[in-house]
């Protein structure tokens, strides 16, 4: 199929990738800045093309537990949400984690805490890479910058939440979601059939069949000694996971003295900016974490041994900045500069902050 370029949103993007990259089912719920989702594929009508379900669930809640049905008979399936309904969804994300079930959750992030405003945040950093959910659990966390990255990272989650039967999280905002891009959607890939399913994936429920067992999914077991064990093989599996799936991003580092380190949206405003300083004479180059978990840890740490200076540019109250000072610790100062409740800094904005 030739290449296709369109201009969407990303919440759009979202969608026509779902229906591309063979996700067999969608349940979600509405919220605002994230709706255009479920509209768009409700627009789009794919169980009448390529069979993909698409449901409007009655709450968030029944959303994240359909996932952990439709990812426990090895489907691809999905569901998108904001800020204050991933929080409702927390419960059922840390069960899919401790039954080693895959799915995809996508938040389109806006300010709080609570029911907040519609506008867009970073502030559910902390939620999504240090989990929302009780026990020790990571879900393998995405952050696109752009609305192409909109659609390149829901194949990609896809692969990554069953590579490692896991599941796996889109964290944008309400800025990525909402603007329009163009955009190069991905070409069509089939809805796996049950009996590739089996062959693929043997730990799937797919029903009772002669010859084969039925699989049980369950993150619940009475025996602290066996739980522990369990614990060690999904910390295994973590640290397998941070070992070789981190991505990032670097812009004009190559002889920076100041660094800057900022995701999603942030990153974006953050190029502006360091065309602006350039400008004035002042070195300023930036590492954008792709996967905020894993976290690039060690590139950070490497970046900063050279830098006179760290900034951490969010728009929140200070969360990556947290793991950026494990990664840099005594290195080299580090500072942190956001805006919260809605509010997104401007370019010059950070241009002041750096040469303070």
């Amino acid at each position: 199929m030739e290449e296709e370029y369109v201009l969407l949103k990303g919440n759009e993007a979202i969608a026509h990738a779902a229906i591309r990259c063979g996700c067999d089912g969608f349940f979600g719920y509405p919220i605002t800045p994230q709706s255009e989702v479920l509209e768009t594929l409700s627009l789009e009508k794919p169980w009448e093309t390529t069979g993909m379900v698409v449901l409007q669930a009655e709450s968030e809640v029944a959303s994240i537990n359909m996932i952990y049905g439709g990812g426990a008979s090895g489907k691809r399936v999905m569901t998108s949400s904001s800020s204050p309904g991933i929080a409702l969804m927390q419960e059922g994300i840390t069960y899919m984690a401790g039954a080693e079930i895959p799915g995809l959750i996508v938040n389109v992030q806006r300010g709080g805490p609570g029911l907040g405003t519609i506008q867009p945040s970073q502030s559910d950093y902390n939620q999504a890479t240090r989990g929302g959910g009780n026990g020790d659990y990571n879900t393998i966390v995405l952050a696109p910058a752009s609305v192409q990255e909109m659609a390149d990272f829901v194949d990609l989650s896809f692969e990554l939440a069953f590579k490692y039967r896991n599941p796996a999280m889109i964290l944008s905002d309400g800025v990525i979601g909402q603007m329009m891009e163009k955009v190069k959607l991905p070409p069509f890939k089939a809805r796996l059939t049950r009996e590739q399913i089996e062959e693929r994936y043997p730990w799937a429920a797919t029903g009772r069949r002669s010859g084969r067992t039925p699989n049980i999914f369950t993150s619940l077991d009475l025996s602290p000694v066996v739980m522990e064990e369990h614990n060690k093989h999904l910390q295994a599996k973590y640290a397998e996971i941070r070992e070789k799936e981190v991505r990032y991003s670097t812009y004009k580092t190559e002889d920076a003295e100041i660094l800057i380190v900022a995701f999603g949206s942030a990153s974006r405003i953050c190029k502006k900016t360091i065309e602006l300083c350039r400008e004035q004479g002042i070195k300023v180059g930036m590492i954008r974490p792709i996967t905020l978990w894993p976290f690039p840890t060690v590139a950070i740490r490497e970046l900063a041994k050279r830098m006179k200076q760290v900034f951490c540019i969010e728009i929140n109250a200070g969360q990556m900045v947290q793991d950026v000072r494990l990664a840099i610790g005594d290195t080299c100062p580090i500072s942190h500069y956001g805006r919260m409740g809605g509010m997104v800094p401007t370019p010059e904005e950070i241009v002041n902050v750096i040469k303070q």
